[in-house]
């Protein structure tokens, strides 16, 4: 049973992830993902700081906070700023997550929370945090229910906003004229974003919300990058199977289960890489021979 809750764990954030990842891969902000992962630890210090408590409902609230003020920062380093992109998702992930660093070692120094801590978890170890009810009845891991509630707002965002968030993302200045508010559904995006990374620290920490950002929405971006539906769905579909095989490698080696499925997604990128190449390659010996 609790291979089961593991792999439904990495799922649900390979979901969550993927459907995002896949917006910020074809807007060219894949990085952005990996920007707010690290942007969030002096959030979490400060939730720490001021509620004296590592519950994960301040925890979540502070690196939510600074989540949307590091997509905030980003975005205003790159307009009113005019640095590039890149410089600007790189001086600030590296700031604030410095800055983490500095307040984790200056004030966290007698209790245990740490570097280690705070960045690193271990998807194995989902299944021994159980939501039990004041009768003592067990409803499963904590951290499915949390990931579980997180995907159905995604999933709702994503196609309740699947018109402006498509036209904002392939054609931006089409869709201004049409009255489709870029500012708003670029803000959107990113505030889900932050929201999705949050969520998914419960699970294990950076390494699988930076992979299952931009790792299975690049593979599903080889075969289907002109057809929308089709990448979101293939993207899924590789961050679920990431998960199983993952699973299945860390099982076999007694390795990390995050890092696993981190390789995993690795794994299938490569394999469909080969793939599109093979095909390439035929179809090119095809039109040769005609």
């Amino acid at each position: 049973m609790d291979a089961f809750w593991i792999i439904l764990t990495g799922a649900l954030v390979a979901l969550c992830c993927g459907l995002l990842g896949s917006f910020l891969l074809l807007r060219q902000m894949a990085m952005v993902g990996d920007a707010i992962s690290h942007a969030v630890l002096p959030g979490i210090v400060i939730a720490f700081l001021l509620s004296g408590s590592r519950d994960s409902i301040p925890m979540l609230a502070g690196a939510a906070v600074l989540g949307v003020f590091a997509t905030v920062l980003i975005e205003w380093l790159h307009r009113v700023g005019r640095m590039q992109s890149d410089a600007s998702i790189g001086l600030s992930y590296t700031t604030l997550f410095a800055i983490g660093i500095i307040l984790i070692s200056l004030f966290t120094r007698q209790v245990d929370l740490d570097q280690d801590c705070v960045l690193y978890g271990e998807i194995a170890y989902v299944p021994l945090d159980l939501w039990i009810l004041a009768g003592g009845q067990s409803l499963g891991p904590r951290a499915v229910w949390i990931l579980g509630g997180a995907f159905v707002l995604i999933l709702t965002f994503v196609l309740v906003g699947y018109k402006g968030l498509q036209l904002t993302t392939f054609d931006p200045a089409y869709a201004a004229t049409l009255g489709i508010s870029t500012f708003f559904w670029h803000y959107a995006l990113m505030g889900t974003v932050s929201m999705a990374t949050v969520v998914s620290f419960e699970l294990g920490r950076a390494i699988p919300v930076v992979a299952f950002l931009i790792v299975p929405p690049a593979t599903a971006c080889l075969h289907g990058k002109d057809r929308l539906p089709v990448m979101l769905g293939l993207s899924a579909l590789f961050g679920l199977l990431s998960s199983i095989l993952g699973y299945g490698m860390a099982a076999a080696t007694n390795g990390s289960v995050a890092g696993a499925m981190s390789v995993a997604a690795g794994i299938w990128f490569v394999l469909a890489l080969a793939f599109v190449q093979v095909k390439k390659s035929i179809l090119r010996s095809q039109s040769v021979s005609r």
